[in-house]
């Protein structure tokens, strides 16, 4: 019976396969909303179907090597670009690379200069099955310049080399990238080119520092909620990222959750740590970044008063406490795994410096992104085969949890090592499942929750309240996926995951010969040479 449910879970991912374009180059979104992203749905009395591609990740043994990038400079040259620059090269590129590009705005800031997000991927206007969304955010202070450029870079590199290179291909592929160059273009408008220090243009056109500005774990934050933030925080409860780093600038370091401290009176350099309990990923996070940039992970302090950062990494509330930063808000209130990338000493060096920066950096951030699909990944439906929406899941042990999505996708960057997943929601009978995490390849993992036969609901305590409800976007009509008839718990390693295989990395994984599910029962393995973890509910 596994064997042919197994065979149809095949069958219906190939039937998926083949009906995902490539990009749809027609429409265009840059001058739309988020709630105007189609997302590809299907009917609603359809059982959903959770992909089976043929996949492996090794992301430690490819991309070794920074690649070659020459700009086009009739396209981007290294050079600072205004508002308008900016939004000329962004719209090109989108009628340039249509099925690689979308292009939308999540809103406006307090001067009306719109917040452009460009989506880099091989599906820039649909929403794909299990593949996840990550995002790139810059100049949150207007005066750290080089994160906008580099971003505005790193969408060229991606485009122009998705044809030519295998990895950037599997990247695009897999992943819907959302890149956002300017989160506040007005103090831009009022920052000055060779600038190293001072804060000119670090606030918006109303005085907040918006890195200051969202809702924060440890402390009430009282200051006067500003557009471009609250752009933010409608955006990310609409479309559920899993990974972001915010690039700044004044410092050569990756700094990592927690930013505040239940401890900090004021605000001091060399506090004590605040650690999340994913430090053990949040390091791993930033260590790729700085293990991977040019001169970050030598630690070298930027100034003879700077401190120095053993490795290039940091907790951010050891390097200094700071109150309603965006990394915690992306981290507690949305489960997405957010750092803050420090990437040049000079806050907005001259502009011919910027080439250097871009080859410091070009490997990092691509590999950074990549560590997406590190960890478990998966869906959680009810019995006739349906998503379950906003499931709340946590890791047994860390506290901090994440929701699915309204098809039921869930996904969480974790390390190697043996865990437990807690799922609650509504209606349904709470679940526990044991699974394991390799360090090549990320594990699915397909639950399927019975429901409860209490007329009461089951109540999640969060780790966290927020004043922000999430809310509920149209993406207007729906056709059919695909079809199953079940849906079974699942974990599959080494080769199963909603992407496809990586190029140029070994794909074999030995298991152990049995574990034991929530219940204390053995589960057992498939007779395929041990790479299927079968549980049934």
């Amino acid at each position: 019976m596994r064997a042919i449910n197994l065979f149809a879970i095949v069958i219906g991912w190939y039937a998926l396969v083949g009906l995902l374009p490539g990009g749809i180059g027609a429409a265009q979104l840059d001058s739309g909303t988020i709630g105007e992203e189609r997302i590809l749905q299907r009917k609603s009395d359809d059982p959903i179907v959770a992909p089976v591609p043929q996949y492996a990740f090794d992301n430690s043994s490819i991309l070794q090597k920074q690649r070659a990038y020459q700009p086009d400079v009739g396209e981007l040259d290294f050079v600072y670009h205004n508002h308008e620059e900016m939004t000329r090269y962004l719209r090109a590129t989108t009628a340039r690379y249509p099925n690689l590009t979308a292009l939308y705005s999540i809103g406006k800031s307090a001067q009306g200069r719109d917040l452009w997000v460009l989506v880099v991927s091989a599906s820039p206007y649909e929403h794909m099955l299990g593949k996840p969304d990550v995002k790139y955010i810059g100049n949150i202070h207007g005066n750290e310049a080089v994160g906008r450029e580099l971003l505005l870079h790193l969408a060229q590199y991606l485009v122009s080399s998705y044809a030519s290179d295998p990895y950037i291909k599997w990247l695009l592929d897999n992943t819907r990238i959302h890149l956002l160059p300017s989160l506040n273009p007005d103090g831009y408008a009022a920052s000055k080119e060779g600038t190293c220090d001072g804060g000119q243009g670090r606030y918006n056109s109303r005085g907040f520092d918006l890195n200051r500005n969202f809702p924060d774990y440890f402390k009430q934050n009282n200051k006067r909620s500003q557009p471009e933030t609250e752009a933010v925080k409608d955006w990310i409860s609409k479309i559920q990222f899993v990974l972001s780093g915010s690039l700044h600038g004044g410092a050569l370091v990756v700094s990592y959750p927690y930013d505040n401290t239940p401890n900090a009176i004021f605000h001091s350099y060399l506090s004590q740590p605040s650690l999340t309990p994913d430090d053990d990923v949040f390091k791993h996070l930033s260590l790729t970044y700085a293990n991977n940039h040019g001169k970050m992970s030598r630690g070298v302090a930027c100034k003879t008063a700077s401190p120095s950062f053993e490795n290039g990494i940091t907790n951010g509330a050891a390097w200094y406490p700071l109150t309603g930063g965006m990394q915690d808000f992306n981290y507690v209130w949305h489960g997405c795994m957010e750092v803050t990338l420090e990437v040049s000493c000079c806050k907005f060096p001259p502009a011919y410096e910027l080439r250097k920066y871009w080859d410091d950096n070009q490997l990092s951030l691509l590999k950074f992104l990549a560590e997406v699909h590190r960890g478990v990944q998966g869906f959680i439906v009810d019995p006739t085969g349906n998503p379950v929406e906003r499931a709340q899941l946590k890791i047994k042990g860390r506290d901090i949890g994440f929701t699915t999505t309204k098809y039921g996708e869930f996904w969480r960057i974790l390390m190697p090592g043996v865990y437990k997943l807690e799922v609650f929601a509504d209606g349904f009978l709470p679940k526990e499942i044991d699974f394991m995490i390799v360090e090549q390849h990320p594990t699915l993992l397909n639950v399927t929750l019975q429901p409860s036969k209490r007329t009461t609901h089951t109540i999640v305590q969060m780790p966290f309240s927020s004043s922000n409800t999430q809310s509920e976007v149209s993406f207007g009509d729906t056709e059919t996926v695909s079809n199953i008839d079940e849906v079974k718990d699942l974990v599959q390693l080494p080769v199963t995951s909603p992407v496809q295989q990586m190029p140029d990395v070994a794909a074999s994984v030995s298991l152990p010969m049995n574990t034991h599910n929530s219940d204390g029962n053995a589960d057992g393995f498939s007779a395929n040479g041990g790479d299927r973890l079968i549980f049934t509910p």
